[in-house]
């Protein structure tokens, strides 16, 4: 089975047992929900949203109120910071700013359901709860966009697209209750939203005296919900730079969905101003650096003393951390264009020596091929085969060897190792007189050498060169010869 399959067979199973969950409790579900959807159309919005009366945010907006008029003053206190009125005032109403999220969804929707009866398409056009509800308390029962206002509510395309899908629309007018329900359910969204910028406000303005090196870092709106999620700044300064990242990040259940566009392990410090700022692909670099920043600042800040010295560390922070992300989107710096060497055209200093020497001995060419090559001037030369006419031997065999023989000439009688030294033709020349007087050594002595040849006619005959050497008659030349005279044995003095 292959993969597809496999997947398939686990969606038509995951289907059945959500059939079988429908089946069992589907009839009263669906009606309870339907009776609730029919009550919720008939009842006030006051009735699902209670945040805008509640005794807490009432609470909140007057103490930000009292704190405001302090706002030039500085905390003073040098003890946990935890302890502060105003620290914990900016807690609790950076908690409270989910709340009224949270709030603004379900108004969205009561808003959403009840207007729907009179123009259903507008939900598709304008996708913002916020701006939907706005152009709403504008439109009410009017289709006729050209008599009415929207340049503060939508953008200039929205509203033509809107103008012309209103003029066409299959909705039926509303009746005076419900259009007053939509409009109070509106008026309270936008109060909601008022009193979450007064939040935002005050939270920002004062960051920077509870916590001024964080601030620098991250931002006041994203240094107000990290110390809401750790407990306050205290708790914050105890965390490894690895769970302050991933404070505030939220878990989707995305069964039977593809994970692709989803960003895991991304929390507030991921969508602050500083890592936003940077390109999509090192946005996650960014949050891991300042994240490790964030850590060191909130350490730093939570020294009631050093707190009390300002913002240097956290400026120095944020510059390195500009710095840095700016190096890491450098580019890589480019090729130049190497110029060529310089042609060697000087002849090379070769190594001279004894071992070089040997070297260009092995390879240089031999005495019989430098024969070879060598050829006299006006000489007929002697054709080696008689199919490769010019082919010849040059100067090999040319000292009365013929017919095909040839000897390479003399060369230096160079013997090997060198020349004898003193004390070796001493040695050579004892050896000879122990010899009597014969020598394998031509020059050595005037005997010389003797060799055996074997002749037709007296067989086996001893030569000795020196003696063969020497012309016939050579022995008797001193008295018989033509300037030969008589010697006189008489010595001088008559004896």
């Amino acid at each position: 089975m292959s993969l597809a399959d496999e997947l398939l067979a686990d969606l038509e199973d995951l289907e059945d047992d959500e059939d079988e969950v429908v089946q069992d409790d589907g009839p009263a579900e669906a009606l309870a929900d339907a009776e609730e959807l029919g009550s919720l159309k008939d009842k006030s919005v006051t009735s699902i949203a209670t945040l805008l009366t509640s005794e807490q945010l009432t609470r909140v907006l007057s103490s930000i109120d009292k704190f405001t008029e302090e706002r030039d003053s500085m905390p003073t206190d040098l003890g946990p910071i935890e302890e502060n009125p105003e620290y914990q005032l900016i807690v609790e109403a950076n908690n409270l700013v989910l709340d009224i999220d949270t709030e603004l969804s379900t108004i969205h929707k009561f808003v959403r359901d009840n207007y729907e009866k009179r123009f259903p398409e507008l939900e598709q056009l304008v996708l913002h709860p916020l701006d939907y509800m706005r152009t709403v308390r504008v439109m009410q029962n009017q289709m006729d966009c050209t008599q009415l206002d929207l340049s503060e509510t939508i953008a200039p395309a929205t509203i033509m697209v809107v103008s012309v899908t209103a003029s066409t629309t299959q909705g039926t007018p509303l009746d005076d209750n419900e259009l007053a329900r939509i409009l109070e359910a509106c008026d309270m969204a936008i109060a909601l939203n008022d009193a979450k910028n007064k939040i935002f406000d005050y939270v920002e303005s004062r960051m920077f005296f509870l916590a001024p090196n964080l601030t620098h870092i991250c931002g006041a709106n994203t240094a107000a919900k990290l110390l809401g999620a750790a407990g306050g700044l205290t708790a914050l300064a105890g965390m490894p730079s690895c769970n302050i990242q991933l404070l505030g990040q939220q878990k989707k259940a995305g069964t039977g969905f593809s994970a692709q566009a989803t960003l895991p392990h991304t929390g507030f410090v991921y969508y602050c101003e500083l890592v936003q700022l940077q390109p999509p692909e090192y946005r996650k670099k960014a949050a891991r650096l300042v994240a490790a920043k964030s850590a060191l600042a909130a350490r730093v800040d939570a020294n009631a003393e050093s707190r009390m010295n300002g913002a240097t560390f956290g400026i120095s922070m944020r510059a390195d951390l500009v710095k840095k992300l700016a190096k890491a989107q450098e580019p890589p710096p480019a090729k130049l264009a190497k110029a060529l060497p310089k042609p060697d055209m000087d002849p090379r200093k070769r190594r001279g020596g004894k071992a070089v020497r040997k070297q260009k001995e092995r390879f240089q060419m031999s005495e019989t091929r430098k024969a070879a090559n060598r050829m006299g001037f006006a000489e007929i030369e002697e054709d080696i085969m008689q199919d490769e006419m010019g082919f010849t031997l040059g100067a090999l065999g040319k000292k009365g060897h013929a017919g095909g023989h040839f000897r390479a000439p003399d060369v230096s009688n160079k013997r090997k190792g060198g020349t004898l030294s003193k004390a070796m033709k001493k040695r050579l020349a004892q050896q000879q007189q122990r010899a009597g007087g014969l020598s394998a050594i031509q020059g050595l002595s005037e005997a010389g050498t003797a060799s055996v040849a074997f002749t037709p006619v007296q067989g086996l005959e001893i030569v000795r060169s020196a003696v063969a050497a020497k012309p016939a008659g050579a022995g008797s030349d001193k008295y018989f010869n033509e300037t030969a005279g008589f010697a006189s044995l008489v010595q001088p003095g008559g004896k």
